[in-house]
């Protein structure tokens, strides 16, 4: 009888599926499973490997995720990368731009409670404001209303300049899970602007010289920028040289120095001087322009007392009406402002800034010295009318040299006005009947001047009469003549009577 071997009994599928569930309790033990990721995660992965089409990502599960390969930016298999889940199953789909964008949005969210800037580039103008985008092209986008660019007003031009760049910016709107996000750079520039302000502060005293930036120009002066302070350098504190208009020597902008010259009202008003740190012209004028030195200057403006003319850059000096040629009137078109004219310094007083200036000759020298000699009581002498006044007759005897004829030695009818016979620059032949040297004043005569005149001709008549009586030839002058004629009529009339008797 033969015999077969007998066959291994046939497995008991319960203890087969009890066995294989421990297997697997066993190695989930050892290498626990990563829990599956849902759309909408953000996970982190190595790239394990780079097909034609696709890039696979190692995320910790049994399988790679899946990734679209113009994704990558240059990165090579074992390079960590973020994505977000964007299908779940079977096949784990990734995205790496939602994962920047998700990042974004969350930084975003941040920055907003934080109050942190973020880096944002703008990208276009819109109504009522600018498109931003957030960490630039590709970040998630914000809106910057036109008040929130900047500090201060601006044309559209300069709106406009400030599309393509990109400046930080603070969040101060974040809604509707980052849908809606409102961004400010002006909020950033007045934190900065008060920071330095404070800084400023501390050096803004009356005579300190700091450096700054012209701000802005007005009719009235240009608003320096200190450093977060604005200071006002006004119109007449820019030069010390004649400036009509500070936008004539001034641009916004420009860097200038200057010197702190008041600070009021809690050091909200600043006043400001580009002029005190020029050399003062003043110094040294009376060794420039001695008194008796010509010049030529232009007139730089008109007043009812005289003309003011600009003989140095910063320094104006007065031509009183006093002074100007005789006859000529302080409106005479020849002494419009920017005619240039001519003349002779009469004084000069640096300590307080006056410079007197005449159109008529002056002395180098003090006239007054020796005038006894020169002018002494009963001299005649001819001069030139200056002016007349109701009182009597200015007449100039010298340069420097002005006396004065009273009404009553005018030589005309009393109540006569002197204006009937006496105008500017008209010559007289006057005697000096009076000379007070303490006072330094000249009394004048003109009926005197006439009388002395006569009496020398009477002395010359008496001179040629001895000389004709002698049989001297000598020629009778005209006055002599006829004042002979005159004294001789009597003679012959008494000589024709006697003959007749």
């Amino acid at each position: 009888m033969s015999h077969q071997l007998a066959a291994p009994p046939a497995a008991d599928s319960s203890t087969e599926t009890a066995d294989r569930h421990a297997f697997e309790a066993a190695l989930e033990a050892t290498f626990p499973a990563t829990k599956k990721p849902a759309e909408g995660d953000v996970v982190s992965g190595v790239i394990a490997g780079i097909t034609p089409d696709v890039v696979l990502v190692s995320i910790g599960g049994k399988s790679e995720a899946l990734m679209d390969l113009h994704e990558l930016e240059g990165e090579k298999v074992g390079d960590s990368i973020d994505a977000v889940v964007i299908k779940a199953g079977p096949d784990i789909r990734l995205s790496r731009k939602l994962a920047v964008a998700k990042r974004a949005k969350a930084e975003l969210r941040a920055a907003w409670e934080a109050r942190i800037p973020v880096l944002g580039k703008v990208m276009g103008r819109n109504k009522g404001g600018f498109d931003v985008a957030i960490g630039g092209v590709g970040g998630p986008r914000a809106f910057c209303p036109v008040s929130q660019i900047d500090v201060g007003r601006h044309d559209e031009a300069a709106l406009q300049a400030f599309v393509g760049q990109a400046f930080d910016f603070r969040v101060i709107e974040y809604s509707e899970d980052g849908r809606r996000v409102v961004v400010s750079r002006a909020v950033i520039l007045r934190e900065v602007a008060e920071e330095q302000a404070a800084q400023t502060r501390e050096h803004v005293v009356p005579g300190a010289v700091l450096t700054g930036r012209v701000r802005s120009i007005t009719d009235f002066g240009a608003f320096v920028d200190l450093g977060g302070i604005d200071g006002l350098v006004h119109v007449t504190e820019i030069s010390r040289k004649r400036v009509a208009h500070a936008r004539d020597v001034l641009a916004v902008g420009q860097e200038v120095t200057v010197k702190v010259t008041k600070v009021e009202n809690e050091g909200k008003r600043i006043s400001l001087s580009m002029k005190e740190l020029e050399k003062d012209p003043w110094e040294g004028l009376a060794q420039r322009l001695p008194v008796g030195s010509a010049f030529s200057a232009p007139v730089a403006r008109h007043a009812e007392f005289g003309l003011f003319l600009e003989v140095e850059p910063g320094i104006d000096g007065l031509v009183h009406v006093s002074q100007l040629p005789p006859g000529v009137d302080v409106h005479d078109p020849s002494l419009a402002v920017g005619q240039v004219i001519t003349g002779w310094v009469r004084e000069v007083d640096e300590e307080h800034r006056r410079l007197s200036l005449t159109m008529r000759e002056v002395s180098s020298s003090d006239p007054w010295d020796g005038i006894a000699s020169r002018l002494g009581e009963g001299t005649v002498v001819p001069g030139e009318v200056e002016n007349v006044a109701p009182f009597g007759v200015f007449v100039r005897l010298e340069p420097g040299l002005t006396g004065l004829i009273p009404n009553s030695e005018t030589g005309l009818p009393h109540g006569t006005p002197a204006s009937k016979s006496f105008a500017p620059g008209q010559k007289v032949e006057v005697k000096v009947i009076g000379l007070d040297t303490q006072r330094r004043r000249i009394s004048l005569s003109v009926s005197g001047a006439r009388d002395e005149a006569e009496r020398g001709e009477v002395r010359k008549y008496r001179e040629e009469s001895a000389r004709r009586e002698k049989g001297d030839p000598q020629r009778i002058t005209g006055f002599g003549a006829s004042l002979l004629a005159a004294l001789e009529s009597p003679a012959k009339s008494q000589r024709s009577t006697k003959t007749s008797s």
